[in-house]
């Protein structure tokens, strides 16, 4: 996180306080579309800030500059900088911001760098010419993210911006509420699977990325243990355009390379743009019991290995997509709904049973409840592991970690709770101790438990985690869909049980009539 200004040590972090000022900008636009206009303009003034340091060192021509032609696109293609034509420079459109043609000037300046970058084709937002965006807001704006990391700050403006713009995905997912949790995993559950996995070299694949905080978690994690970030590449596909955007966007303002991130409307399961991939790890949060996801048509797919998969929920089909793309080595971490452990519908639990048997599941973590946006669904964490015999790790094959951390976070609002740093820390060093050879583990009653397959036999393959930590069965094995079920029956019964009653009365008041 970014720190306060020097002169107000006391002060809020800057992007909260750039956050303040934004919102009030916001007027009478939503904030689904409102998140396009700021994130547009924080991006734009990220590329222009990259490629006016780059300009001025070629204009110099000192040492490996001499002679360079700094309007030469070439130049800034080989340092992996985005060239910026001269009308969509941030000093330029900052010149422009008080001009009621404002609107227009940064429309225009979008569409000159996406001509002059391929890469970015179809990328950047054109909505700043719209009638319910006034050019006063606009060049509000345009003045607030030009004072972003200002004097000594101006070296690391790249990574403030970074900051800023992960800071503002997360407040427009909040502000969006359900729609928001469509493009945004939260970033302390993000952290957590990226902190278990530690993805420090090789591939990182995400088949449903949603705006990229996987990608981003995972660069920074490598940098966080002084790896090399280029040490693992990153491939990934997202069925929303919209969405797709935004992580194109947020993967280009940390300098991440996004060629490999694609965009079709089909999605994963019918055109699998990664078909051949086989990656190190597999880094998910796909939407929960998805019965939209033409499961029909994909009766006799050979990903189906453990078992085809319900037409009407895609959470068994995920899990083999996941695992279809996983290496010989490869281990995967995501999140699903919490009735994945227990459902024995349409052959998921003959599923769940090969998947266990064929020594895949590694770790479960029961996840606490409102941590997402979009669903009040009970979540958790599965790891599947296609090398559980060693991998540089404990010989874990007869073994499944179960970590139970229901009672961990914190509330930020009413409706939504995160997971601190300690809370992180603390699940994922238990699933470290647990795998390395010379780690400290042991169960703890009520928070993990390393059980044996044969007490996952035992327990009918269900995998819940209060069932191996020792917290009541019913505690932890309420499914909100199944009671739901239940009650509907029940009141159905008594409603026949009245209809009959009701019957019954109408038969002999006319049998008193008669009398």
């Amino acid at each position: 996180m970014a720190k306060p200004q020097e002169n107000s040590a006391k002060e809020e972090p800057i992007e909260k306080q750039l956050w303040k000022v934004a919102d009030k900008l916001r007027k009478n636009i939503d904030a689904a579309e409102y998140k396009h206009i700021v994130l547009g303009l924080i991006f734009l003034r990220y590329i222009s800030d990259a490629f006016e340091g780059l300009h001025s060192r070629l204009k110099s021509g000192k040492g490996e500059y001499a002679g360079a032609d700094p309007e030469d696109k070439d130049e800034y293609k080989a340092e992996n900088v985005f060239f910026v034509p001269e009308i969509a420079r941030w000093s330029y459109l900052q010149s422009k911001a008080k001009l009621p043609t404002i609107g227009k000037e940064v429309d225009n300046a979008m569409d000159a760098i996406e001509k002059d970058n391929p890469s970015l084709k179809d990328v950047l937002p054109k909505v700043f010419a719209r009638g319910n965006l006034d050019p006063t807001s606009l060049g509000g704006l345009i003045d607030l993210i030009a004072n972003i990391a200002l004097g000594d700050a101006k070296a690391r403006s790249a990574d403030v911006l970074g900051h800023v713009f992960e800071y503002f995905l997360g407040e427009f997912a909040l502000a969006e509420g359900k729609k928001g949790g469509q493009f945004y995993t939260p970033r302390s559950v993000v952290e957590l699977l990226v902190e278990m996995l530690e993805p420090h070299k090789g591939r990182v694949f995400d088949p449903c990325c949603g705006s990229g905080g996987m990608f981003v978690q995972s660069e920074k994690f490598v940098a966080n243990h002084h790896g090399k970030v280029n040490d693992i590449s990153i491939y990934g596909q997202e069925s929303n355009q919209t969405t797709w955007r935004l992580a194109k966007m947020n993967l280009a303002i940390r300098g991440i390379d996004s060629s490999q991130v694609k965009w079709n409307n089909e999605g994963s399961f019918l055109n699998d743009v990664h078909k051949d991939l086989k990656a190190d790890f597999v880094i998910a949060n796909p939407p929960f019991n998805d019965s939209d996801w033409s499961g029909d048509l994909l009766r006799k797919d050979g990903r189906w290995k453990y078992g085809v998969p319900p037409s009407g929920n895609a959470n068994y089909a995920w899990i083999q997509q996941f695992l279809y793309h996983l290496s010989p080595s490869g281990i995967a971490g995501f999140v699903l709904a919490k009735g994945s452990l227990t459902s024995k519908t349409s052959g998921e639990g003959e599923i769940r049973k090969a998947l266990i048997e064929a020594r895949l599941v590694d770790c479960i973590v029961n996840l606490p409840a409102k941590l997402f946006l979009n669903t009040q669904i009970p979540a958790c964490l599965w790891f599947l592991s296609r090398n559980k015999a060693n991998g540089g790790c404990r010989n874990r094959t007869d073994k499944i970690l179960f970590i139970d951390a229901r009672n961990e976070g914190h509330l930020i609002n009413r409706r939504t709770r995160e997971l601190s740093a300690k809370d992180i820390e603390k699940i994922a060093m238990t699933y470290h101790h647990w795998r390395n050879p010379k780690g400290k583990y042991e169960d703890i009653k009520g928070f993990c438990n390393s059980a044996s397959i044969d007490r996952a036999r035992e327990l009918d393959y269900v995998l819940t985690p209060g069932r191996y930590v020792g917290l009541p069965d019913e505690e932890d094995d309420f499914d909100f869909k199944e009671r739901f079920t239940g009650l509907k029956k029940e009141f159905e019964a008594q409603l026949k049980e009245e209809e009959k009653l009701n019957a019954l009365i109408k038969e002999n008041l006319k049998k008193v009539k008669l009398v």
